[in-house]
């Protein structure tokens, strides 16, 4: 069976777009690969090296994964620092990584633009520690999105050097997981590009979000004065929240206000206000085991070490095998 290997930093709760986007193919992945899901913790210090509250951020991740479906019991669920093998396979990444080649890499460059006062070693190796989380457990397949790309293809380049430099056979050269049509792209609410949470907090629904929330976000989606000429072609914003009803309304509703849309007859006062009752009749399932798994820190707890144990036995043996071919050895 093939090994998955996908990471989220705990920087915020999950969103429309993270749930259609991966999740959904995250719930099918644990039963059909060998798969790993880790909190990124240790990722998360590279832009926000004192956190005000990191222990509450993972575990808002961690309750949010398996509020979406995530099963302890068939996928490996950990999180990043719970699994010191991932540091010590880090450092020795970074022994034969080149300022050159991390310098170059384009996310380093724009958040270096973004945070001059704070370009900060780990930032600068990203690229090795995101390796270290890969092959640790000698994964074949990566979800990942455009902006990892570039990251994904230097976690082959750093597997295949050491192979190279120890003349073994040991990782393998993981390859990017293609979701292929069951991708769903949810637009934000700002009228233009993806939800997210980089984008402002009224760009994206969180899965946690309370009706009252969800109401105020989607009425003040970006919008405009409507259509003057029948089956014009809707402009971006107003594509974007026809895109969101097909994703969250039954299909006669759609049929509905592409009609009223295409006859020049569209209220997007009414489209909002049934995307608001469709957005909470999905989310309600998933905001009521939020609360429930929230307050069970005990069940919490077993699922973290869990987690951590079963991520250990996978990441020990290889960390081992590593020391071994580096010529680490015990007198």
């Amino acid at each position: 069976m093939e090994t998955v290997v996908s990471g989220i930093r705990p920087t915020g709760n999950l969103h429309l777009g993270n749930y259609f986007g991966a999740m959904q193919n995250f719930v099918k992945m644990q039963s059909e690969y060998n798969s790993f899901f880790f909190i990124a913790d240790y990722h998360s210090l590279t832009t926000h090296p004192t956190p005000e509250d990191l222990h509450g951020n993972v575990k808002k991740v961690l309750v949010e994964y398996l509020a979406c479906g995530i099963d302890p019991e068939k996928a490996t669920l950990y999180i990043q620092s719970d699994l010191p093998e991932t540091a010590e396979l880090y450092l020795l990444l970074n022994m034969n990584a080149y300022m050159g080649e991390l310098e170059r890499v384009t996310t380093f460059k724009e958040k270096a633009k973004k945070q001059p006062q704070n370009v900060n070693a780990g930032l600068l190796t990203y690229p090795s520690l995101m390796a270290a989380d890969i092959i640790i457990h000698k994964a074949n397949k990566v979800p990942v999105g455009k902006d990892q790309e570039q990251h994904l293809e230097m976690t082959r380049t750093f597997a295949r050097r050491f192979n190279r430099m120890y003349k073994v056979q040991f990782f393998p050269e993981p390859e990017a997981f293609n979701f292929g049509a069951t991708l769903v792209k949810i637009p934000g609410l700002d009228g233009s590009g993806k939800m997210g949470k980089s984008e402002g907090e009224g760009n994206a629904i969180f899965l946690a979000d309370e009706p009252n929330v969800i109401k105020k976000k989607v009425m003040r989606a970006v919008s405009d004065a409507g259509p003057t000429v029948p089956n014009s072609i809707k402009p971006e914003p107003i594509e974007n929240l026809f895109s969101l009803l097909r994703v969250m309304s039954t299909a006669d509703t759609v049929e509905y206000f592409e009609a009223k849309y295409n006859s020049c007859e569209i209220r997007y006062g009414d489209l909002k206000k049934q995307l608001v009752e469709d957005i909470v009749k999905f989310t309600e399932p998933l905001r009521e085991r939020i609360k429930e798994l929230s307050s069970d820190d005990k069940y919490l707890g077993k699922v973290a070490a869990m987690g951590a144990e079963k991520a250990h036995d996978s990441g020990a043996k290889n960390i081992k095998d590593v020391r071994e071919i580096i010529g680490f050895r015990k007198f």
